[in-house]
């Protein structure tokens, strides 16, 4: 079993002992689903601390959109649960990047496409195989794109 796994697993103990309703229910989901990815496909498997973090990541990111859509359909209550729920899992993952690391590595990565011969809208794929390495997990793949374009466009 993977550290990031049993870990899980040992914070999930400790929260059912400890009656903590809202961390127990969270990592019992967030494990349901490590367990089916590791079940999907031809062949069960072991996933590696980076799949189990990609499936974590995943996890968070649909407890902030679930709180985006309630707090619009105007259920606040909901929405702090799930709130509660992805800063949970957010600490699991690597931190993140700042805005101004991110923009750095962003533009970095621009030049060195740029140098290679990829210009305008077209180096958005070039430029995205030079930062997804080097952001592995620590910034959301719509905030890198985002800013990708901008630079982009800006050069």
């Amino acid at each position: 079993m993977t550290s990031l796994k049993s870990k899980l697993k040992e914070d999930l103990t400790a929260s059912i002992r400890a009656r903590d309703e809202l961390r127990s229910a969270t990592l019992r989901l967030t494990l349901t689903a490590i367990t089916k990815e590791e079940v999907s496909g031809t062949t069960a498997r072991e996933l590696s601390d980076d799949e189990v973090q990609k499936v974590i990541a995943r996890e968070a990111k649909k407890r902030r959109e679930a709180a985006e859509a309630f707090t619009q359909g105007g259920r606040t209550e909901q929405a702090e649960r799930e709130k509660a729920e992805g800063v949970l899992l957010d600490a699991y993952l690597p931190q993140q990047l700042s805005d101004d690391e991110l923009g750095g590595i962003v533009a970095q990565a621009v030049g060195e496409a740029r140098a290679a011969g990829a210009e305008g809208p077209r180096a958005m794929g070039a430029v995205m195989k030079i930062v997804n390495p080097k952001i592995a997990g620590r910034a959301e793949g719509g905030r890198v794109a985002a800013l990708v374009k901008q630079h982009l466009a800006a050069g």
